[in-house]
């Protein structure tokens, strides 16, 4: 029976999870990386319409709204949204929240948007192709789509066994990576960087930033560190730019 990654998140969403939270002050990646106020590949978001794809529990649009952004999220986990409503009356900020799938936005015009964002779930998408394609029509013209996901060479290890370092599975496997996270059971999409790089192309997205952060050598390390983090990328993290229409 296939794993719904929609139930498991409503049901970590009225937890409060413990260890080091991600912080609200600026745009986060991913976990035990740089933010966006290392990076800098959003430039500024000041009185711009910014959309962000899987939303989660609502720290990437906090800190958005903070810096004057007109901050609009989605996702497809109604206790996500809930959790997101809580983190932005508790901050004082106003936000847009809309549920659905995140390869459908029919709540977006064309070209009306300046900055689409996605962190860390992407990889909850069957098609994203269609994604692609959707994020390019609500696009400006030369706006960018900036997202991180789980890097694909990461999926070949499983960083709880004893040797977490050897390979368990092909890089050409396209069958989807089960795993365990905060007591819930996930799935997500194996692609390999070639797949997504192709995919934008095909969008008419001008791909200008790839990127594979290597973990932070300061201040604490979150719940989901793990020691491979050190020789294997975790995170991969792409920007590209509208072209044509």
């Amino acid at each position: 029976m296939p794993i719904d990654n929609a139930a498991a998140w409503n049901r970590i969403s009225g937890g409060e999870p413990g260890g080091v939270l991600p912080a609200i002050d600026t745009v986060q990646y991913g976990p035990d990386i740089a933010g966006e106020s290392e990076f800098r590949l959003l430039g500024s978001t000041m009185g711009k319409r910014v959309l962000e794809l899987g939303c989660g529990g609502g720290q990437n649009l906090v800190a958005l709204a903070r810096q004057g952004a007109h901050a609009i999220g989605l996702d497809f986990a109604p206790g996500q949204l809930a959790a997101v409503k809580r983190l932005a009356e508790r901050e004082g900020v106003r936000i847009e929240l809309h549920q659905g799938p995140l390869s459908d936005l029919p709540f977006m015009r064309a070209d009306s948007v300046d900055l689409v964002l996605s962190a860390y779930a992407l990889g909850f998408v069957e098609d994203l192709n269609r994604v692609f394609r959707q994020v390019h029509r609500v696009l400006k013209e030369g706006a960018p789509f900036v997202f991180s996901m789980p890097h694909p060479a990461y999926d070949l290890i499983d960083d709880d066994a004893d040797e977490p370092l050897l390979i368990r599975r092909s890089y050409f496997d396209r069958a989807p990576v089960d795993y365990a996270w905060e007591g819930q059971d996930f799935s997500d999409h194996h692609r390999t960087i070639a797949e997504v790089f192709a995919g934008l192309c095909r969008a008419k997205f001008r791909v200008d930033t790839i990127l594979e952060p290597e973990p932070r050598n300061d201040g604490p390390r979150s719940r989901h560190w793990r020691e491979p983090f050190r020789m294997v990328p975790r995170t991969l993290i792409v920007r590209g730019r509208k072209e044509g229409s």
